[in-house]
């Protein structure tokens, strides 16, 4: 699978099922179409419509569409995203709201990259504007990423994470959602030993995989029984000639897509048919329930090669962080060296991704931290999804996070980090 040639074919399927649709939409468009009375032209707009839209948004990075907030003066503060740390594989980025009061509480969003956009937290940014100031680290689609760039994988991952908190400084409370939890929290380990006087001042860690084997779920099965060499020879591709990347080994972001769907096909193929039926009535609209959920879902991202890999052999398959045995540059990254950072882990009772209790693992790797400084939640009811971004979040989860945050801000002062560029 290791070709150019078979990337450029799943692009070219993507491709002509857009083209496709954008026929049939525009087919169904033609004014002499609306001369015969016949509902199956309307059919087949509604599906066209549909169907451009999906296979057009698989490519498109979405925008954060976060144009203002709203502060405690009663007025409406435009929301300025800028690039305070740019690298080759991501940037960190602040959401800067100009003319408001400095917010005490300085989060910085480690967004996962496990095949989305980092705007997939875009719900999460939202809610936490009016009370904190927010950064999160956008990581960059790998097509786009000349070779000459080099390899990024997980040892790569943590140093960029490590550099981000550096620049943030020690008056920094970090979020890290899904699957990023484990080297987020390797990267604390790192700073904790290295460079003590950087470490953030809370770490919450929400919907993990610190330890799969602690319960087990499709995710974690699959990576359990399938072997490196399977993965490596079916999942792998390389960039074709029309992105910059050309070249690069990646797992392809319509590959994560198509695995993404089949774990929920039914609820999915529901879904699409009842957008078609909402077409074709009329009932449908830009930024009706549907689309707002899809045009995000379905944007997807290439990961480099080894960062996949890599994943998988070594949180999933060798279990380095459950086992503490993670290892970054030959160094290994002692997560009992983690004494003065308190931790939060945060789980939904019904995440079939990332299980009740894999997440809360990392507490008894802690070993060096006061119980004081450790808490656990588990949300009743709460899916995956809905721990970070749904009612769960909103109602009960963020301010939960909020206070465990303000309980130990210290004597923080808020700081204005300079933009640097690397």
């Amino acid at each position: 699978m290791k070709y150019m040639l078979t990337y450029d074919l799943m692009e070219t399927m993507r491709n002509t099922n857009q083209w496709l649709g954008a026929t049939a939409r525009a087919f169904a468009a033609y004014p002499a179409m609306a001369s015969a009375a016949n509902p199956w032209v309307e059919w087949l707009g509604a599906w066209g419509e549909v169907t451009e839209r999906s296979f057009e948004r698989m490519v498109t990075k979405p925008d954060w569409g976060i144009g203002a907030v709203t502060t405690e003066d009663g007025k409406d503060h435009t929301v300025r995203i800028e690039t305070v740390v740019s690298k080759a594989f991501g940037d960190l980025i602040h959401f800067r709201i100009p003319g408001r009061k400095p917010r005490k509480r300085r989060v910085m969003l480690v967004a996962p990259m496990s095949g989305h956009y980092a705007t997939l937290l875009r719900k999460t940014v939202i809610s936490l504007l009016p009370d904190c100031d927010v950064y999160v680290t956008d990581w960059h689609n790998a097509r786009d990423i000349p070779v000459s760039a080099g390899k990024f994988d997980v040892e790569d991952y943590t140093l960029y994470l490590v550099d981000f908190m550096r620049h943030l400084g020690p008056d920094t409370h970090v979020i890290a959602i899904c699957q990023p939890a484990p080297l987020t929290l390797a990267a604390t380990a790192y700073l904790a030993e290295e460079d003590p006087a950087a470490q953030p001042r809370s770490l919450t860690l929400i919907g993990g995989p610190i330890d799969p084997e602690a319960n087990h779920t499709e995710v974690t099965d699959f990576g359990r029984t399938v072997t490196m060499g399977q993965l490596e020879q079916t999942m792998i591709q390389r960039v074709g000639f029309k992105y910059d990347g050309v070249g690069r080994q990646v797992y392809p972001g319509l590959l994560q897509l198509a695995s993404f769907m089949s774990m929920n096909a039914a609820t999915h193929t529901r879904a699409f048919s009842d957008q078609i039926f909402r077409a074709a009535k009329g009932e449908a609209s830009d930024h009706d329930k549907h689309n707002t959920f899809y045009d995000e879902y379905l944007a997807v991202m290439d990961m480099t090669a080894e960062f996949y890999l890599s994943t998988v052999e070594r949180v999933f398959k060798n279990r380095e962080i459950a086992r503490n045995v993670f290892t970054v540059g030959g160094r290994h990254v002692d997560f009992s060296k983690i004494t003065t950072v308190a931790v939060k882990t945060v789980e939904g009772e019904d995440d079939d991704i990332s299980a009740p209790g894999q997440c809360k693992a990392a507490l008894d790797l802690l070993t060096g931290l006061p119980d004081a400084k450790k808490a656990w939640h588990l949300e009743p009811g709460a899916g995956h999804y809905g721990i970070f971004a749904g009612r769960s979040w909103r109602n009960n989860i963020r301010p939960l996070v909020l206070d465990f945050i303000d309980a130990n801000a210290g004597e923080a002062k808020p700081q204005k980090p300079k933009i640097v560029a690397a």
